[in-house]
């Protein structure tokens, strides 16, 4: 039983025609590379799209909304990352301190009890200032020794 090829599609059209020769269109393509994206426009006169501004469709952003009402959202601090020693007794007392908080209905975090502190501090007066320091054993600066 001979079977028939002309019942399977052809990929060259060519060689349906009964050609020989081996078209160039039948050569798979290799993976054509994604195009680079034309660089964006540096002038308003090169670009086709209309200025923002001449968009009466646009509307005002929440953030464009505060600026025309004339309030500013205040900036965040900066925030500095630090390390220090400190003896177990006053760790300790850190965490006594927490729980008192806590139990006082406003739970605050080991940072909130430093910055507390150091606000006490800054609001006493010289001599205030220097008796409670001498309360505060000097220690040796550094990681602690393993052991």
């Amino acid at each position: 039983m001979p079977t028939s090829r002309a019942a399977a599609p052809s990929r060259n059209p060519s060689a349906a025609a009964g050609s020989s020769k081996p078209s160039k269109k039948a050569v798979a393509p290799s993976p054509a590379k994604p195009k680079a994206r034309p660089p964006a426009p540096t002038a308003p006169e090169q670009s086709s799209k209309p200025p923002a501004s001449a968009n009466a469709k646009a509307k005002p952003t929440s953030k464009a909304l505060a600026k025309t009402a004339g309030e500013e959202k205040p900036r965040k601090p900066k925030l500095v990352r630090d390390s220090f020693t400190i003896p177990k007794t006053e760790y300790a007392v850190i965490d006594a301190l927490k729980e008192r908080a806590a139990r006082g209905g406003s739970p605050a975090k080991k940072s909130e009890l430093l910055r507390a502190g150091i606000k006490l501090l800054a609001s006493l007066d010289d001599a205030a200032f220097a008796n409670a320091m001498k309360q505060v054993p000097t220690i040796k600066t550094g990681r602690p020794a393993k052991g």
